[in-house]
């Protein structure tokens, strides 16, 4: 980055101008931290002659499109991210539009726990996570037919800022083909720290040790999985932060 700038992040698909395969999978940027980050922004340096944006999901009208059954289901909800442990709500209440919202990272999930209707804890096996992930993958894809989703595809100068609570996004496929199909793409990222935690409901702690045993009853049967990637919900797919 110019200087060396500490708060830019330099993405590409040449790496000898930025780290690779950034962000194949939905996500929110900074789900390894309590404080995920309140906006980010993405200014393309570089826009690749064949194509290579991002594409952007509304995490509150996703919300609204889930059958209401789903939508209580996944309120009792709660990640674990596979490389710090920290734990975020699967559906939480913006804390400006008070709107109800998903939020998950497909790339980085190492275990979700519910929290049943008799008010216990446990982990989901790993089938219901493959099926959570494949149902949340789903549903940001909806998005493009039902109005919640967009690709947007970046001209020069282009710098796209978002409420990272709000909106979910990830890389094209495209993105991460390599500059002699697709053209060199080069993207700086920049992002706002947060005004507070984004803490999990049920009582649950803001971290746990996902490096070390399960915590919980179902210990033979859930999925704690730690590490740089996440729990694999779909053998074909590129996983990367």
């Amino acid at each position: 980055t110019p200087n060396y700038n500490r708060d830019i992040f330099r993405v590409s698909n040449d790496s000898s101008h930025g780290i690779l395969g950034v962000g194949p999978q939905w996500h929110n940027d900074g789900s390894f931290v309590a404080g995920t980050f309140s906006h980010a922004a993405y200014h393309i340096i570089r826009v690749p002659e064949h194509g290579g944006g991002t594409e952007f999901a509304h995490q509150g009208a996703a919300y609204d499109a889930l059958p209401k059954e789903t939508q209580e289901y996944w309120e009792r909800l709660v990640s674990v991210n596979s490389n710090s442990g920290v734990l975020h709500p699967v559906v939480h209440t913006h804390p400006i539009s008070k709107r109800k919202s998903v939020w998950l990272h497909l790339g980085m999930t190492g275990a979700v726990i519910e929290r049943t209707p008799s008010g216990s804890l446990r982990l989901l096996s790993a089938e219901e996570l493959k099926k959570l992930c494949r149902d949340y993958q789903e549903l940001m894809q909806n998005g493009l037919k039902n109005g919640y989703t967009i690709k947007y595809e970046y001209e020069d100068g282009d710098c796209i800022i978002i409420d990272n609570l709000a909106v979910g996004h990830r890389a094209a496929p495209e993105a991460h083909r390599p500059p002699q199909e697709q053209g060199l793409r080069i993207m700086h990222r920049v992002t706002v720290k947060a005004v507070e935690d984004f803490a999990p409901p049920f009582g649950l702690p803001q971290f746990m040790d996902i490096s070390g045993p399960n915590p919980f009853e179902n210990s033979d049967g859930g999925v704690w999985q730690g590490g740089g990637l996440g729990f694999r919900w779909d053998e074909n797919i590129h996983m990367q932060n």
